[in-house]
C-alpha cells in the first residue's frame, strides 16, 4: 500500500503555549497539514480502508494515524466527532489542510470529478 502510517501524535517543539500542545483540535489542525493528504482512520475501520484503497488506487501517497494504535487516539477521536458534527470519527480525510470529511464525502467528491482536482491543488496528485 502507498499510504504511510504515523503513530506519533506528540505536539511540535514549536507550539507557542501549553494551551496548544494539549488542546487535541491544536493537534489535529498540525497533523493535518503536515502532508497534503491525511487521514485519520482506525485499523478495524472497513470505511477506513474502503478510503484507504481509493487513495492507493489513484496513486495518491496517504498520511494515515491510526487512532487505536496510539495512546492519545480517543481524545482526537473526540476531537474529531465535534469537528466533523458526527457521532463516528472516522475516516477523517484533510486535503490541502483542510476537512473533506468522511467517506461519503470523499467517495461524493470522486464520483461528481472534484476531488482530482483537489488532489492537484494539494500537491498529491500529478496527472
Amino acid at each position: 500500500m502507498q499510504y504511510q502510517a504515523q503513530q506519533q501524535y506528540g505536539a511540535s517543539a514549536s507550539s507557542s503555549s501549553s494551551y496548544s500542545v494539549n488542546d487535541p483540535m491544536r493537534r489535529i489542525e498540525r497533523m493535518a497539514a503536515e502532508n497534503a493528504v491525511v487521514m485519520f482512520s482506525m485499523t478495524s475501520c472497513c470505511m477506513c480502508h474502503a478510503v484507504k484503497r481509493l487513495f492507493c488506487g489513484m496513486g495518491v501517497k496517504t498520511t494515515v494515524y491510526e487512532l487505536d494504535e496510539d495512546p492519545r487516539g480517543k481524545e482526537i477521536e473526540k476531537a474529531l466527532m465535534r469537528l466533523m458534527g458526527s457521532s463516528s470519527a472516522v475516516p477523517a480525510v484533510f486535503i490541502g489542510g483542510k476537512l473533506i470529511g468522511s467517506m461519503d464525502r470523499v467517495m461524493a467528491s470522486h464520483i461528481n470529478g472534484s476531488l482530482v482536482p483537489l488532489l492537484k491543488s494539494a500537491g498529491a496528485l500529478w496527472l
